[in-house]
């Protein structure tokens, strides 16, 4: 006889007045007497059978039935129904209510163990703090002193579930009164009365998970029937079954040899024989009820053993407690990066526990359809694993546990019945996590750049998603740049700020794929000329995220190309609007439309410039980024035409410039190949402006102009 299948057998025989029970363990061959109490003999086969009395009163004391082995179980079948039974109907609409419970509420058939554990964790509650606030619980309790503990059993052959806890147990009214009817929950009723008695301290409400009577009702998404044996802690209450198949009716009965406190039956379905696995039901205890306040037994060996240690004092916590609970609810093998533990009343109860990895995100963690890896719980039951709304989408890499009492749920515990309160705690959990970063920055300068270096790009993501400009320009002081001022050193916005120069009211940025290519900018010139500071953006889409951030301390963010659209009449000019050393004025009349007309349809305005030194010409459009984005990601079906007009380039020339100059002759002396090199230099100007996908285009043209070269030779 497996353990899974009950180490107890009863054998009703055929006297009244007796029940014999085999009670051989099969492991260690002990004999285990059915009132708990352990037997020393021989060695004996597994395959003997023993009978021996079975006493009326259940002892379930753990140290009294606990053997080499750490076998511990109460649940015995030893219950017998006396006298007739009560039938009652359920009451106002309950038929209706428990199909929607069993068919459409939860959506994981699983849950209802969670809930049946919730419920038997409550009762244990109830009389933890019955017996605390009770003057004389020896003679108003049964068995006051009995250890608190849920039990489990697992039987394949009987497609059976079994859950017992030593808690409170029902009178008759309170058994009629809870179990017949939904939405009637007892906690939530004990939780009132402990109100309106001014016992009920903050601690023994919050322990009290129901607060919705329909969770013992999720047993019938799986069962044909149900079974409840009960018998209240009060002195002198009878023992008691309520039965019901879930059809509109129930039965109540009396029971002799019930244990105080609760046990339910659960006979499943033909297709869920799947609960009455051991393993099965070890991994949703796993999953859902590792954190109850209680031992949880599943067929004699305790099944919860992980501490909740986020409800724990930050500082009892140690490194190794730490490492075990990050795998465990990270379901990996490595350890924390960063570790954020903290709670707090104000504004919500919040207790949390946020683990950063100390591993590099994969490609599958890069993407956006990755779930939250934060679990919420309440009151140490988990609700959601991974809850979609509990913080937002960019701090996906977080892994832990957040519990809030705070939070009221649905009748399931599925769904979240108040979205203002969730999209509270998200904006608190945000901002905790927020200020944690910039303290880890300024405490642990080193350790933060590694962190950056690997986890900056969902920083990144969350200012282009974020709709409060406040979160944003939050998230935006944890960004690092390198700058035009020192090479291979990374800054940030508040430290580029706090040495602007004295007057500078914008922020200056400048995308390039690395440092030589940013410093050789034709747009970088005017400022480098200036001595101002120049944030350098190595990664494509670093321009986008600034342009989204838009503006920080009251700062605008401007790129270098925006910068260099605006207007610079004549500040390098003499008296008389001629700059040193460049074209006429009348040259440059001459050549801007010659320029317009021969790049017809390719520009939109021509125009000289006064912020170029070394080179010839630039291509300026009004929005760099997000044209550059553009180009990248949808331009390719357009035809060059359209792209042209979408983009509505200004193409702006350095009159001071030796090619330039020398463009202004050849328009007369060689119109031809001022034309061909016109169009280069305009295409030299799109790539160098980031505008052209793929520079093989171009070379048709660029031969065509070294040809017409070669043959003048």
């Amino acid at each position: 006889m497996s353990v899974a299948n009950g180490l107890l057998r009863l054998q009703k025989l055929a006297r009244p007045s007796f029940a014999l029970a085999r009670c051989l363990h099969p492991a260690t061959g002990r004999l285990y007497h059915s009132s708990g109490r352990l037997q020393e003999v021989h060695h004996i086969p597994a395959t003997a059978s023993w009978t021996l009395p079975l006493s009326r009163s259940l002892t379930t004391k753990p140290a009294e039935d606990a053997g080499d082995s750490g076998y511990h179980s109460i649940i015995r079948d030893q219950e017998k129904t006396v006298g007739n039974s009560d039938k009652h109907e359920f009451q106002a609409e309950t038929r209706m209510l428990l199909d929607i419970v069993a068919r459409s509420l939860y959506s994981d058939k699983e849950v209802f163990v969670r809930e049946l554990v919730s419920n038997a964790s409550d009762a244990l509650e109830k009389f933890r703090f019955l017996i605390q606030s009770s003057t004389d619980s020896s003679g108003e309790f049964v068995e006051a002193d009995r250890s608190l503990e849920i039990h489990i059993g697992t039987n394949k052959q009987e497609r059976q579930l079994t859950i017992q806890d030593t808690g409170i147990g029902m009178t008759r009214e309170e058994l009629i009164a809870h179990l017949g009817t939904i939405a009637r929950s007892g906690s939530k009723h004990f939780i009132e009365q402990l109100k309106e008695s001014g016992k009920g301290t903050q601690e023994n409400v919050q322990n009290i998970i129901g607060q919705f009577g329909v969770g013992f009702y999720s047993a019938f998404m799986v069962a044909d029937r149900v079974d409840v044996y009960t018998r209240s802690a009060t002195a002198g209450s009878p023992g008691l079954k309520w039965s019901s198949d879930g059809s509109g009716t129930f039965e109540v009965q009396e029971a002799e040899n019930v244990a105080v406190g609760t046990k339910i039956v659960v006979h499943l379905k033909g297709d869920c024989r799947e609960f009455a696995d051991e393993d099965r039901i070890r991994e949703v205890i796993r999953k859902y009820s590792n954190f109850v306040g209680s031992p949880i037994y599943l067929n004699g060996k305790q099944a919860n053993q992980i501490q909740p240690i986020w409800l724990m004092e930050p500082k009892q916590v140690t490194a190794d407690q730490h490492n075990e609970f990050y795998r465990f609810v990270g379901n990996t093998f490595d350890v924390p990066r960063f570790t954020l533990h903290y709670k707090t009343d104000v504004p919500l109860s919040i207790r949390a526990l946020l683990y950063f990895p100390e591993g590099k995100p994969g490609l599958f963690e890069m993407s956006r359809d990755t779930d939250i890896g934060v679990a919420l719980y309440t009151r140490k039951v988990l609700i959601q694993s991974k809850t979609e709304n509990l913080l937002p989408k960019w701090l996906r890499f977080l892994k832990g546990v957040v519990d809030s009492e705070d939070i009221p749920l649905n009748l399931s515990r599925e769904l979240l019945q108040n979205s203002a309160l969730i999209r509270k705690l998200r904006v608190a959990l945000t901002n905790r996590a927020l200020r944690f970063l910039h303290d880890r920055s300024q405490k642990e300068p080193e350790s933060y750049d590694k962190f950056y270096k690997d986890y900056g790009l969902f920083l990144k993501e969350g200012i282009v998603t974020s709709q409060e400009q406040q979160e944003k320009e939050e998230i935006a002081r944890l960004l690092r740049f390198e700058t035009s001022k020192e090479a291979g050193r990374n800054v940030s916005l508040p430290e580029y700020c706090e040495r602007q120069a004295e007057g500078q009211k914008d922020i200056y940025y400048l995308a390039a794929p690395n440092r030589t290519l940013a410093e050789a900018s034709p747009y970088y010139e005017s400022l480098k000329k200036r001595g101002i500071e120049v944030l350098f953006c190595y990664e494509a889409y670093d321009e986008l995220v600034l342009m989204q951030l838009g503006m920080y301390l009251g700062k605008n963010l401007v790129s270098v190309e925006k910068e260099m659209r605006r207007s610079d009449s004549a500040k390098d000019a003499g008296a008389d609007g001629v700059i040193e050393g460049s074209l006429l004025q009348t040259q440059i009349d001459e050549l801007l439309p010659w320029l317009k007309q021969r790049l017809a349809g390719k520009v939109s305005t021509v125009k000289t410039t006064t912020k170029l030194d070394s080179h010839p010409c630039v291509v300026t459009v009004e929005e760099m980024a997000a044209a550059r984005h553009f180009i990248k990601t949808q331009s390719h079906n357009m035809s060059e035409e359209n792209r042209y007009a979408l983009l509505q380039p200004q193409f702006e020339i350095n009159a001071k410039h030796p090619i330039i100059k020398k463009l202004h002759k050849l328009t007369t002396s060689d119109p031809e190949l001022a034309e061909l090199l016109a169009k280069q230099l305009f295409s030299n100007a799109m790539v160098g402006a980031g505008l052209v996908d793929d520079p093989r285009m171009l070379l048709t043209s660029m031969n065509d102009l070294l040809q017409k070269k070669l043959d003048k030779q």
